[in-house]
């Protein structure tokens, strides 16, 4: 799978943003303008990360800028990724130090 698929819901007050497939240079783009749509129109946004494949230093900017501008908005961002090669990344690159990533949106408050 070459592109990213998306999907919004609700959970308790939070807008989710179920995502599968990669996140890399290729796609950053238009992914972010539609991220950042989302997060305009939400208090409270997490991206479910669970199901993505590949997640590259593209993606990881992409993530950075949502997570500092929710800061600067008084808006809550998080991660929610339970295991597997993109939980990985988001460690070895320190993303976890700097947002809030959940193994289970049932963590969600």
């Amino acid at each position: 799978m070459d592109t990213l698929e998306f999907e919004t819901g609700k959970q308790n007050d939070w807008v989710v943003v179920k995502a599968k497939g990669r996140l890399d240079r290729l796609n950053a783009a238009d992914v972010s303008v539609e991220w950042e749509k989302i997060q305009e129109e939400s208090q409270k946004m997490v991206l479910e990360l669970s199901e993505m494949d590949y997640l590259s230093s593209a993606g990881i900017r992409i993530l950075l800028r949502l997570s500092k501008k929710a800061k600067a908005e008084g808006k809550e961002f998080a991660l929610c990724c339970g295991e597997g090669f993109v939980k990985e990344v988001l460690e070895d690159s320190n993303m976890d130090m700097l947002v809030k990533v959940y193994d289970s949106l049932d963590e969600l408050a």
